[in-house]
């Protein structure tokens, strides 16, 4: 699974989508060690012109649901089934966004403790993760959420948990973005492990296990 992240380098993300129909929306982008559920974070979508960037609330709440909390259960979407479950295979052929991070974190039980590690791109830049989004409605508010595809671990994440976030390349970000891309088939394809030559991971301190810890410091290296 994928339960925080980081997310501080605006200028890889505008390196990275260059055709950007609002590049000026990465100013209100606070940079964020500690990304956690519940709250606020940058994604991208197909515009009408091409790929429009935003803010949406991580934790799918479907259109149809009667209150918003049900997104707390959605931070995460199987890959496998995405395409089966009520909540996510409508959105699969029409509500598909990318989500930047510099890297993630997930928890190794070691001993008597869950050790943090933060995961990150090996080569540098930034990590794209496939996502879902969809637009609820209710007495007047309108919100907009996400949650994050996830597969199996590739051979770099699998010692420290058996899922991982889907990453896609640059080509799979084409695709994933496509708006005239409705075929769901070509989709899961992409979501598969990414290879772990892409990546590489270190322990970091247990003081990013509290949501409300942020800064440089989530992602120091601990040395033993």
């Amino acid at each position: 699974m994928c339960g925080r992240f980081a997310m501080y380098s605006n200028a890889y993300f505008l390196e990275n989508l260059p055709d950007l129909e609002n590049p000026e929306i990465t100013e209100q982008a606070a940079s964020r060690y500690n990304a956690a559920p519940g709250q606020e974070i940058l994604t991208a979508v197909s515009g009408k012109k091409g790929i429009r960037a935003g803010f949406m609330k991580w934790g799918l709440v479907p259109f149809w649901a009667k209150e918003p909390s049900i997104g707390y259960k959605m931070i995460n979407a199987r890959a496998e089934t995405a395409d089966e479950k009520p909540s996510f295979k409508n959105l699969l052929g029409k509500r598909r966004c990318l989500i930047p991070v510099n890297g993630f974190y997930e928890w190794k039980k070691e001993n008597s403790c869950k050790q943090p590690y933060y995961i990150f791109p090996k080569k540098g830049g930034l990590f794209f993760f496939a996502g879902l989004w969809d637009r609820w409605e209710q007495d007047g508010t309108t919100l907009h959420t996400c949650t994050i595809l996830t597969t199996e671990a590739n051979q770099v994440m699998s010692p420290v948990h058996h899922r991982m976030p889907v990453i896609l390349n640059q080509e799979g970000q084409d695709i994933w973005l496509d708006r005239d891309q409705t075929d769901k088939s070509s989709f899961k394809k992409l979501l598969v492990p990414s290879p772990s030559e892409s990546m590489d991971l270190y322990p970091v301190s247990q003081y990013v296990n509290k949501a409300g810890n942020e800064g440089p410091e989530c992602i120091e290296r601990m040395e033993f």
